[in-house]
């Protein structure tokens, strides 16, 4: 029999986030897809964003230069788009041939960014009394104050002690506006996350206070983050090799969601238990690198002998998978299997993957499906 290279399915996430770039000549060169977006979502010819990205790095560069050359009487800045120009507000007239010289524009203003300053901290030291109905506050150079935002048509003892206080501290301005809420999403099996901010691995399964992955994604303590760069939490619990399973806790407005994904090939599948599914029969995978494919249980129980180390008690599959979909779900109908560990070929010309089964990682750490 000829002999194959098994491979351990992560990817390292190289994500450039690099948006602009200032040329040589001083200009500026937006990265692919900036100036459709800001056509799209600000309203803008090409030419418009194109002009308005060219002013805003030089306004930019100008902050700082400008803020030094203001000196005590800064009191904050911000860019005029009308204008195409960096605003800087000052609390005394003298100060204003100084930061026009840097090639801003000077605007008066009657309190500075230092007092504002002051004022926002006071408040921050109070965060911890600030009721429900507060949705937040800032400082805003422009209106000389410390803008408090409170959901509409709210009126409670304890909000009216909290602006009392804070009004104390200094200038403040209150408006109404909605609670924001956290845009963290639910963990869903196939989702891509990212170890200590590079490596990228595939959720498994949620479980109560997190999800499930593979062991080889990383190590007890190791940092999370999700698709959209928030932070999830940290590896509670890891095995490898001897095993290829680990516990991810979760937390930062991070919630569970009994879901595998099917990533528009097939409609998302619920999960309502974690029954043994028998050699033979038919078995998906959902992963964030090859997304959805389905196969046959070829074996239990295989000891799968990895470049690091054996790894014991695996599920052999059909199913193809390739780097990134490590510690993704493995599915039966609506029955968790488990979590996607190693493998070889690819999802172009072929291959065969083995999954840690699902209920030894429960019984291991302790843990339960979160389930529809």
């Amino acid at each position: 029999m000829r002999r194959r290279n098994l491979l351990n399915l992560t990817a390292t996430a190289c994500l450039a986030l690099s948006v602009i770039t200032v040329g040589t000549a001083g200009s500026a060169v937006a990265s692919p897809g900036l100036v459709e977006a800001m056509q799209r979502d600000l309203g803008l010819t090409a030419a418009q964003a194109n002009t308005r990205l060219a002013e805003e790095a030089t306004a930019s560069r100008v902050a700082p230069v400008a803020q030094e050359a203001a000196g005590t009487a800064f009191g904050g800045a911000w860019f005029d788009p009308e204008r195409g120009k960096l605003v800087v507000g000052v609390t005394d007239d003298t100060a204003a041939h100084a930061v026009e010289r840097t090639g801003a524009v000077a605007e008066r203003v009657e309190v500075s960014a230092a007092q504002l300053d002051a004022t926002k901290a006071a408040i921050d030291a109070r965060a911890a009394q600030a009721p429900a109905e507060v949705s937040g506050w800032r400082a805003d150079p422009r209106s000389g104050s410390v803008v408090i935002t409170v959901q509409s048509g709210a009126d409670s003892p304890e909000l009216a002690a909290f602006l009392q206080q804070a009004r104390e501290a200094g200038p403040v301005r209150i408006e109404e506006g909605p609670k924001p809420v956290s845009f963290a999403a639910g963990t869903v099996g196939g989702d891509p996350f990212y170890i200590n901010g590079n490596v990228r691995c595939s959720i498994g399964f949620s479980v109560h206070g997190g999800f499930v992955t593979a062991g080889h994604c990383g190590g007890v303590g190791s940092s999370v983050t999700g698709w959209d760069g928030s932070a999830m939490g940290s590896f509670h619990g890891s095995s490898f090799p001897g095993n290829d399973y680990a516990y991810v806790g979760i937390g930062n407005g991070w919630w569970t969601a009994p879901v595998v994904l099917g990533w528009g090939t097939v409609s998302d599948a619920l999960v309502r238990g974690s029954w043994v599914a028998p050699v033979g029969t038919s078995v998906c995978r959902s992963g964030s690198t090859t997304h959805w494919h389905c196969g046959t249980v070829l074996a239990h129980n295989e000891t799968v002998n990895y470049a690091q180390g054996a790894v014991h008690q695996m599920t052999k599959t059909s199913v193809c998978a390739q780097p990134g979909d490590s510690g993704g779900s493995f599915i039966t109908g609506d029955q968790a299997q488990g979590v996607t560990s190693g493998g070889w070929g690819n999802c172009s010309s072929g291959g065969e993957t083995w999954f840690q089964p699902v209920n030894e990682i429960l019984q291991t750490y302790g843990l339960s499906l979160v389930t529809a």
